[in-house]
């Protein structure tokens, strides 16, 4: 069928292409990421519209090669610089900067993510230190954020991330964080341990010395885990 000029195929372009460059505009100056119900209702169009219209911005701008990327984190679009540029935006932030996490702090918001909503209490047994100073400096950063209460003795604060804490992890909600599993100790490797906790015990046998040396292949604790201990906070 014919078109003809003006017609209905040519400003259907037109009311896209404006959609994009709308999208463009607002995710341009939007400080926190802008979820997809909100463009709708400003742009006035349907959300699945804005969903594909911001996977589009996306793929062209990759396949422009762009220093920068539209990605959904914490629930919404928001621009970032490409992560094959980390290194250089890595030095251009960090220059002359030495506000980072210790690994303490890491450690304590690492235990957060995986097992919010968590109490103060729960952190520091899971740690076996106290970690009221890094829980404030890392709710002070808006890391982590009060949730609620436990409705048990006591009622404890119980703590969660915040989506400040998906948009530094490029994370689009917190059940995208790799599984545990991916960080647990192979079965050769707790093995080695065991044998190396057992060498003390095996040492003495009634009080005595045994004679037979103990076998200098086997990894210590140390080896299988490094020599440093856990910071404290």
């Amino acid at each position: 069928m014919e078109v003809l000029p003006g017609g209905g195929e040519g400003v259907a372009e037109n009311a896209d292409a404006g959609v994009r460059r709308a999208v463009e505009a607002m995710l341009m100056v939007a400080l926190d990421p802008v979820p997809p119900n909100l463009l709708a209702q400003l742009l006035e169009v349907a959300t699945d519209e804005v969903e594909r219209i911001c996977s589009e911005l996306a793929a062209a701008y990759e396949e422009e090669g762009r220093g920068f990327a539209l990605v959904r984190v914490a629930g919404g679009f928001r621009y970032q610089s490409h992560p094959d540029q980390a290194a250089w935006v890595e030095r251009f932030v960090l220059e002359g900067q030495s506000s980072r996490l210790t690994s303490a702090a890491l450690e304590t918001l690492a235990i957060v993510a995986y097992k919010q909503p968590v109490s103060r209490a729960q952190v520091s047994a899971i740690r076996g230190v106290d970690v009221d100073g890094v829980m404030r400096t890392l709710q002070h950063r808006g890391y982590i954020v009060e949730l609620s209460r436990d409705p048990g003795p006591g009622n404890a604060v119980l703590f969660g991330t915040t989506p400040f804490f998906l948009e530094h992890l490029g994370l689009d909600s917190v059940h995208d964080l790799p599984p545990l599993g991916e960080f647990v100790p192979g079965a050769e490797v707790v093995e080695a341990l065991e044998r190396g906790l057992r060498v003390g015990s095996d040492l003495v046998e009634d009080g005595e010395p045994i004679d037979e040396p103990v076998d200098a292949e086997e990894p210590s604790v140390a080896e299988v885990f490094g020599s440093g201990g856990p910071v404290e906070a």
